[in-house]
């Protein structure tokens, strides 16, 4: 059997190494999907759905003066990695109406900063507040990378005196299937900035009976395909949850 000599053995690894980076780059080339969750005016969701990155370029405003005026943007296009989550919006866009137009400003040095997606504005006391995975990060959209399979979530909310704090973000978990006229147990979390869990008492969700316990849990019966979301106040609503009934799922 041939012998395999240091100097063939570091060959090989470095080749192992190229062609990892190769594959890598061609990957990120092609970008990946991650699931696009945003939240606007009034609690109404303005989209929940799966989205291909790419780099997208978007015109800034000189209207988007949400942190004061004299802050809006220069009007100028710029280009935003598809890898971030504002590159994700940004992404969608494009493609969904009520997400358009994209109010953002490039006047600040920490990066670009978001005054409004569509009819959803920031004023007041109200701003666009960023959570991947349930967790907020300490940088601007346009900076904060995502990765394949990732959780983004845009959510227009207010911060009150005296201590500023966002709104937890709710999380509804449950059976995909159920028997019509059958109840089925529920579970809600509310999730505060840092990603940290804990039960979502009194809580609201679609078809239960009433609403969630101190454990956060309540029983749901339908009748037909629904999709469930829980809803509390002054909290993030939950991403809606299928539930097929009857062998039909929910459009």
């Amino acid at each position: 059997m041939p012998r395999i000599t240091p100097f063939r053995l570091a060959a090989v690894c470095a080749l192992a190494v190229i062609l990892s980076l190769a594959l890598a780059v061609g990957a990120s080339a092609k970008g990946f999907k991650a699931e696009l969750r945003v939240v606007g005016s009034g609690s109404k969701v303005l989209a929940e759905k799966p989205v291909a990155t790419a780099s997208t370029s978007v015109k800034t405003s000189p209207k988007a003066e949400c942190f004061g005026k004299g802050s809006g943007g220069s009007g100028d296009p710029v280009t935003i990695k598809g890898n971030t989550a504002m590159g994700l919006l940004a992404r969608a866009s494009k493609s969904t109406p009520v997400l358009s137009p994209l109010s953002i400003s490039d006047s600040f040095d920490f990066g670009l900063a978001l005054c409004g997606i569509g009819k959803s504005v920031a004023k007041g006391s109200s701003s666009w507040y960023l959570k991947i995975n349930h967790k907020s990060l300490p940088v601007s959209g346009d900076a904060a990378v995502i990765h394949p399979g990732d959780e983004v979530l845009w959510t227009l909310a207010k911060t009150e005196a005296p201590d500023y704090k966002y709104p937890e973000e709710l999380v509804l978990t449950g059976p995909n299937t159920a028997k019509p006229g059958v109840p089925f147990a529920v579970r809600v979390l509310s999730y505060d900035e840092k990603g940290k869990s804990k039960p979502a008492g009194g809580v609201k969700v679609t078809g239960a009976s009433a609403p969630t316990d101190a454990g956060g849990r309540t029983t749901v019966t339908l009748a037909k395909p629904a999709k469930l979301i829980a809803t509390g106040a002054g909290e993030i609503p939950s991403a809606r949850e299928p539930v097929c009934v009857g062998g039909k799922c929910p459009r």
